[in-house]
């Protein structure tokens, strides 16, 4: 019998996953519950049909790839010298300069177009959206508060998400948005640990390379109690119970499990705190969220 070569998927697929590999896609996980949670709470007595949950979620795959392609783009020569981030796709010739930006380009359209469709108002704050996402890239040049610009930046998609349903801002959201800015910012930090002697010798800024490891740690402690305390605080204002209140329970534990596996003199486990931890905390906070409104 005659044995056949199993066929190779086809190139338009290898493409795909190249580039999803490229912007870490799965790492959506991250900010899009926030906005959807964000999203259920505006729903309440207004309603929230399909089509506009459809269009928030292109918003947030948009502005996430762009923001992602763009600093894959301006990053590479700095990757490319990293031995960490030396096999990314760019710096490997995987993915060339010019696929990159037309994927950032398309990107963004995709994120402009959406927010268009949520309304005049987020149509108006995109250019705010995409000077924080775009702008973080360069931060690390300059500041090493380049983390909570980071934490800023995804924190703008629950933000957007409330003013797509209600039209209007306010302590809810901006709770929210203090929420997942300081959690953001406060696992960024930890992630800055595995790169910390080369940005010191590259002249790159962040905490760990300002403050030391042990200071490092603490302070994205500091971010996370602030987290939890956001977490909370949302509890009252918007009329959540028990069930919330788990969830954020479980969120704690969560935080508590992430800082007690990295330790100044064993950063082993960076990638289980900050990969499979993380993704964690944001799907147990929908879920908890959903949950009890839908209880209510």
């Amino acid at each position: 019998m005659t044995a056949h070569p199993t066929p190779s998927p086809p190139a338009t697929s290898n493409a795909l996953v190249t580039f999803a590999r490229m912007i870490k896609f799965s790492h959506t996980l991250f900010a899009l519950p926030f906005a959807l949670a964000a999203a259920t709470l505006a729903a309440r007595g207004v309603g929230l049909p399909v089509w506009r949950l459809v269009e928030i979620v292109a918003a947030m795959v948009g502005a996430r790839t762009a923001a992602m392609g763009f600093n894959r783009i301006v990053d590479r020569q700095i990757d490319a010298r990293n031995p960490r981030t030396a096999g990314r796709e760019i710096p490997r010739g995987l993915v060339s300069l010019r696929a990159a930006w037309t994927m950032t380009i398309a990107a963004t359209a995709l994120f402009v177009a959406a927010a268009a469709l949520l309304g005049p108002l987020c149509l108006a704050l995109t250019p705010v959206a995409l000077l924080l996402l775009f702008g973080y890239s360069l931060t690390k040049r300059f500041t090493a508060l380049c983390h909570l610009v980071l934490g800023l930046a995804i924190a703008a998609g629950p933000a957007g998400a409330w003013i797509a349903v209600r039209g209007d801002f306010g302590l809810i959201p901006a709770l929210l948005m203090a929420a997942v800015a300081t959690w953001i910012g406060g696992f960024d930090i930890l992630y800055a640990l595995a790169d910390r002697d080369f940005d010191r010798a590259a002249g790159l800024h962040s905490i760990p390379v300002r403050l030391g490891v042990p200071a490092a740690l603490l302070t994205s402690a500091l971010l996370h109690v602030l987290t939890v305390t956001a977490l909370l605080a949302l509890a009252p204002l918007a009329h959540l119970g028990g069930i919330y209140i788990g969830g954020v329970a479980v969120v704690t534990a969560l935080l508590v499990w992430e800082h007690a596996i990295v330790r100044p003199g064993d950063l082993s486990r960076l990638n289980l705190a900050f990969f499979n931890l993380n993704g964690y905390v944001s799907v147990v906070f929908l879920a908890a969220t959903v949950t009890d409104v839908l209880a209510k």
